[in-house]
C-alpha cells in the first residue's frame, strides 16, 4: 500500500471524485483532510474513510475564499504534522464546470469558473509548497480534465481554466521534481458525478441536469482506481477515460521526453541564471 500511514488533503470531498479520492487512499491506510462546502456531506465521507488506522479530518471552506483556505492550511499542516510530519498529498479536486456557447456567455461566468479551477488550486498549492519542498517530499495531483488537453464546445471558460491549470503544474514541476516533490496531472473524461448538474449556463444560474455522456461515464471507484495506481507508479499525466475521449486525451499527452528536458533545464542551473539577485537596502 503505496499511501499507507501518509496525509493526503483532497479538496471537493463531498461528492464525486474528491470522496472516492478520500476513500480510496482512507482504504489503503492513508489519513485524509477533507474539503469542500458541503460540511455535512464531507462528515458522511469522513466516517467512512475514519476506519482502520485512517483519521480524518474535515475542513469546510469556499474554494475562493483565500484567507479561509490559508487559515485551513495552517490547521491541515499541524494535524498532519502529529501524524506523518506534514501533508504527503495535495488532490486538488474542486471545480465547477460550464454548459454555454461562448457567444451567449455573461463575462461573470468566466470569472467565477477560473477563480474556482485555476486560481483556487492555485493558490492552495501556493500555501503549502515551500513547506513540502522543506520537507523534500510529497506529491501534489492537479485533477484538470480532458478538456484542459483539448478545447471542448460549451465549456470555453471550463477549457482555459483547465488548459490553464495544466501549464502551471507543469511548470511548477520542473522547478520542484530536484526537491523531492512529484506533480500529477489528472485529466479525467466522463466519470459520473455530479459535474453537469452543477455546471454553469450562460447566465451563472445553476445547469440542474445531467448529460447522457455524463451519465454513462466511468464509475468514480473505476477511475479513482487507475489515478492511485498510476500516481503511485510515478505517472506524471494520467488520462482517465475511455472511448472517443481516451482518444483525443491520448493524442494530445504530452511526451514524456519533454517533462524529462524541462525538468533538466533547472536541474542544469537555467533558474539560477534567470533570477534577479535581490536589491540589498541601504545601510
Amino acid at each position: 500500500m503505496t499511501f499507507a500511514g501518509e496525509v493526503a488533503w483532497v479538496t471537493g470531498a463531498s461528492s464525486g471524485i474528491g470522496a472516492a479520492m478520500a476513500r480510496g487512499l482512507a482504504a489503503e491506510g492513508a489519513h485524509v483532510i477533507l474539503s469542500g462546502r458541503n460540511a455535512e456531506a464531507l462528515a458522511e465521507v469522513a466516517a467512512d474513510c475514519a476506519k482502520g488506522n485512517a483519521t480524518a479530518l474535515v475542513l469546510p471552506f469556499e474554494a475562493t475564499d483565500h484567507p479561509a483556505g490559508l487559515a485551513a492550511a495552517e490547521q491541515a499542516w499541524a494535524w498532519a504534522e502529529e501524524r506523518s510530519g506534514g501533508i504527503d498529498i495535495l488532490f486538488n479536486n474542486a471545480g465547477i464546470s460550464q454548459r454555454s456557447l461562448a457567444v451567449n456567455t455573461d463575462y461573470a461566468v468566466y470569472e467565477k469558473i477560473i477563480a474556482v479551477d485555476l486560481l483556487a488550486p492555485i493558490a492552495l498549492t501556493q500555501a503549502l509548497i515551500g513547506r513540502m519542498v522543506a520537507r523534500q517530499k510529497g506529491r501534489i495531483a492537479m485533477v484538470s480534465s480532458v478538456a484542459g488537453k483539448v478545447g471542448v464546445p460549451m465549456r470555453t471558460a471550463y477549457s482555459a481554466a483547465k488548459f490553464g491549470l495544466i501549464g502551471y503544474a507543469n511548470a511548477l514541476r520542473t522547478e520542484v521534481s530536484g526537491e523531492g516533490l512529484q506533480v500529477h496531472v489528472i485529466a479525467p473524461g466522463s466519470v459520473r458525478t455530479n459535474v453537469s448538474r452543477n455546471a454553469l449556463n450562460a447566465d451563472g444560474s445553476r445547469r440542474g441536469v445531467s448529460d447522457k455522456a455524463i451519465d454513462g461515464g466511468m464509475d468514480p471507484e473505476l477511475a479513482v482506481a487507475q489515478m492511485l495506481a498510476e500516481m503511485a507508479a510515478g505517472k506524471r499525466e494520467i488520462i482517465v477515460a475511455t472511448g472517443f475521449e481516451q482518444m483525443i486525451g491520448e493524442a494530445c499527452r504530452t511526451p514524456e521526453e519533454i517533462f524529462d528536458r524541462m525538468a533538466a533545464l533547472v536541474a542544469n542551473g537555467y533558474a539560477n541564471k534567470l533570477e534577479v539577485p535581490a536589491v540589498e537596502s541601504a545601510p
